[in-house]
């Protein structure tokens, strides 16, 4: 793998390291099963490419893409609070309409940002005058903000509206019996997963150069892959190592996906992506199952012999 290569790995990693982030609120924090971000996130890359290229600062088409994506999540959040609605088939409803929705706001079904300014643009011509690489540059500036929305989801965790948040995941009646209102806490959840994962969509076509509506497909998956990898090979129950954890999970899980590629390992090509990422997340899920066991299996030969 070239030293491009691996920059621009690294920059895709961080990217969707926002996509972690959204995928560790629903699933992880309010246990809402949410496949809206197959929508949410080429919502994102089309709100931004689309107001950018109609000549709008780039800054202020990130935070539209940002509002676009939370409105998905705010529709799912509705769709299964007020009309009652089975949460996975409530975010499936969303994601379907999101696709058509994305073509609308395109007028077609990709569309270039070649050409255009984008909030990497002035760190660009930075790098130029001072002699540094601009992918260099580029990688610093995604970092820069991954870290930032990292600190500010460990932030709002921490505080007590975070643990209203939490809580009405783990026990939504408790809440509900101490007077907390959970489809706040519900609303809001899925406003900001979707608004983190449209703001991923907004770097992704901004760093692409391009948005397609076909950009979603599949995105879930690559969520839950950097959530479970991360948290499996990072474990911790305090707040900050888990945000740490699935940000580095997407990040090392587009360097293995990479340098399998790259490398023909076991004959492996692009079109095998999907397969890859299925068989990282079933390991993911079965290495913590087959370590209780084994753990388990020791304690037991241990407690046999101490008997014996």
């Amino acid at each position: 793998m070239s030293f491009f290569a691996f920059l621009g790995t690294l920059e895709i990693g961080l990217v969707y390291g926002l996509v972690a982030l959204g995928v560790y609120l629903t699933f992880r924090v309010l246990d809402f099963p949410d496949l809206t971000v197959d929508g949410s996130f080429p919502m994102g890359a089309a709100v931004a490419a689309t107001a950018i290229v109609a000549s709008v600062n780039p800054w202020v088409a990130t935070l539209l893409a940002i509002f676009a994506g939370g409105l998905c999540g705010l529709v799912t959040a509705f769709l299964a609070i007020r009309c009652g609605i089975l949460h996975l088939l409530a975010s499936i409803l969303t994601m379907i309409a999101a696709f058509s929705i994305n073509i609308r706001i395109m007028g077609r079904p990709n569309l270039a940002l070649l050409g255009e300014d984008t909030i990497l643009t002035p760190f660009e011509l930075l790098a130029m005058d001072i002699g540094i690489d601009s992918g260099i540059m580029r990688l610093g500036v995604v970092l820069l903000l991954v870290v930032f929305s990292a600190w500010f989801i460990t932030r709002l965790l921490a505080s007590d509206f975070g643990l209203g948040l939490r809580a009405t995941g783990v026990n939504s009646r408790m809440v509900s019996a101490q007077g907390g209102n959970t489809a706040l806490y519900t609303y809001f959840g899925l406003a900001l997963s979707n608004g983190l994962v449209g703001f991923s969509g907004a770097l992704f076509a901004q760093t692409n150069s391009f948005a397609d509506v076909t950009s979603g497909v599949g995105t879930i998956v690559v969520g839950l892959a950097a959530v479970i990898l991360g948290q499996t090979l990072i474990p911790g129950r305090k707040i900050w190592v888990a945000v740490v954890a699935v940000i580095l999970g997407s990040v090392l899980y587009r360097l293995a996906v990479a340098f399998a590629l790259s490398s023909g390992m076991f004959g492996l090509q692009a079109s095998d992506l999907n397969l890859i990422t299925a068989l990282l997340v079933a390991v993911a899920l079965i290495a913590p199952k087959m370590k209780t066991t084994i753990q388990r299996k020791k304690k037991q030969a241990s407690t046999a012999k101490k008997l014996a």
